[in-house]
């Protein structure tokens, strides 16, 4: 077979000569090969088009196509070789491969799907779908991807779960952002969103459906395993995911918290939100601004699940999540309250006579480890109460009346197991009435700093600090010395020492 380059090569030189064996030698051919090229393009058919040649897997071609049919065109190659190999066919895998995918490409091209152009109408569809996120100290992130189908406004935010609080908290966000709400809204079938299908039909959340009167919103659902339906959602997830999550493509650095990761998230949403659209040319951020007089108004209050998971307040203003304790202000004990994680950080919201409030805020914790803040429970009138004597008896205030060395005595005995602690307690007020009260007060604190409890040591204390034990202070001259003298050993060796008859030795 001739390439194309050598067949209008022979045609442009039978152009040029009017003769087939002129131009066969011009062309270094046969003439009649020259006269075939010329018929056919007179004819009005290809010259270059390749003629069919009979080949041994042509007989075969019946059965290649029944099992590529029977498997929707997913059988291998492989395969179709072994079963034809059985029939009879001596070929080389090579040419079966060649063949089916052949078969393979007349298949798809007959059952290859045809979309009709999607005419968007402002205000009416908004669509989201989930995309995985990167990996935070080796936690996996996921990604909420929102598309605002006229305006091409996209909104991403990074969350740890897809529950029923994180859906219905990303949505409304994203609802905030867009300053309204859109007729519709399209996702995917996840059980948060449909619990069943019946016949092909979508069995709703009920809670979710909750969600949509709540915003005055009707939620859809997609066709099950069938993304076509929802390209631009999933247009929005291929892009946030090949700008956001680190790749050998991009060359990102892995983040380091979950902060980095949200500030990451609002950059990207204002690049590609204040660039013009490949589709529509216009910055989608211009487009919203048109799009917002087709919204509908957004409730003052977002509903309450998306502010968590309800926790009741125990009596000690605490409430648990995950089996961890978190402190509450206190005027909430026996109240419910909503929980849930934003990012590394956990948030409580009370919901009172002026709606929503959040009223803590506390970083993540483990299980042992509570959170608990001082500022949530009432100031204590007394921190110290239980080193604070309170008399309960007439005896008693008597006996604290003399001060705060009295009280200090006490305490301090009471902590030093002190024996008849009561008996001494009187004998202080007795003392108290020969002698002015500030001194028994002051050698009571005496006491009690020093440790002594014992019997009759009050009055000692009381004496010393009257003064009327006090003696002048001995005080050592400068001839006076502690150290002991040598004078002992002045005799040592001379004594004499006597025999048996009485003479000296």
């Amino acid at each position: 077979m001739k390439t194309s380059r050598e067949i209008m090569e022979i045609l442009e030189a039978y152009d040029l000569t009017g003769s087939y064996r002129a131009a066969a030698e011009l062309a270094g051919c046969d003439h009649h090969t020259v006269a075939r090229y010329v018929q056919l393009r007179e004819a009005g058919q290809s010259p270059v088009a390749r003629e069919h040649r009979a080949r041994p897997i042509d007989e075969y071609l019946e059965k290649i196509e029944e099992l590529v049919v029977r498997s929707g065109g997913r059988v291998r190659a492989d395969v179709v070789h072994r079963r034809i190999t059985a029939m009879g066919f001596t070929g080389g895998e090579r040419t079966t491969r060649r063949a089916v995918a052949e078969v393979k490409q007349r298949f798809q091209a007959g059952q290859r799907r045809v979309f009709r152009p999607w005419i968007t109408e402002p205000g009416l569809w908004l669509q989201w779908d989930w995309g995985e996120g990167p990996r935070i100290r080796g936690r996996r992130t996921s990604l909420w991807c929102a598309w605002l189908a006229w305006s091409r406004f996209r909104v991403v935010i990074p969350v740890w779960d897809k529950t029923m609080p994180t859906i219905v908290s990303c949505l409304d966000t994203t609802l905030r952002r867009l300053g309204g709400v859109p007729t519709y809204a399209l996702t995917d079938n996840e059980k948060t969103v449909s619990i069943d299908h019946v016949a092909r039909i979508a069995v709703r959340n009920p809670e979710i459906v909750e969600v949509g009167r709540h915003y005055g919103m009707t939620i859809r659902t997609c066709v099950p395993a069938d993304p076509q339906t929802k390209g631009g959602s999933e247009a929005t997830v291929r892009i946030a995911k090949a700008d956001l999550v680190p790749t050998d493509a991009n060359l990102l650095e892995e983040y380091r918290t979950f902060g980095d990761l949200e500030a990451a998230c609002r950059g990207f949403c204002e690049q590609v939100n204040d660039r013009p659209h490949r589709e529509t040319r216009r910055r989608p951020t211009e487009a919203l601004a048109e799009e917002r007089t087709r919204l509908h108004p957004l409730p003052g209050q977002a509903f309450t699940v998306a502010f968590g998971t309800t926790r009741r307040v125990n009596w000690d203003c605490t409430i648990s999540v995950e089996g961890v304790r978190y402190s509450v202000p206190h005027r909430l004990v026996d109240t419910r309250v909503w929980a849930r994680f934003h990012g590394d950080e956990l948030v409580v919201t009370a919901v009172g006579e002026h709606g929503p409030a959040e009223v803590a805020r506390h970083p993540r914790s483990t299980p042992g480890t509570p959170v608990i803040r001082e500022e949530h429970y009432p100031p204590r009138e007394n921190k110290d109460g239980d080193r604070t004597p309170s008399a309960t008896s007439a005896e008693e205030a008597a006996f604290l009346a003399l001060g705060p060395g009295a009280a200090a005595w006490l305490v301090e005995a009471a902590a030093a197991g002190a024996r008849r602690i009561r008996p001494k307690m009187a004998e202080a007020v007795a003392l108290a009435k020969l002698h002015p009260a500030t001194e028994v007060d002051q050698a009571l604190g005496t006491a009690a700093i020093a440790g002594r409890f014992a019997e009759n040591d009050l009055i000692r204390i009381l004496t010393h600090q009257s003064g009327r034990d006090q003696a002048a202070p001995t005080r050592a001259g400068e001839a006076h010395s502690l150290q002991p003298g040598t004078s002992a050993w002045s005799n040592f060796g001379l004594t004499a020492a006597v025999g048996d008859e009485g003479e000296e030795l």
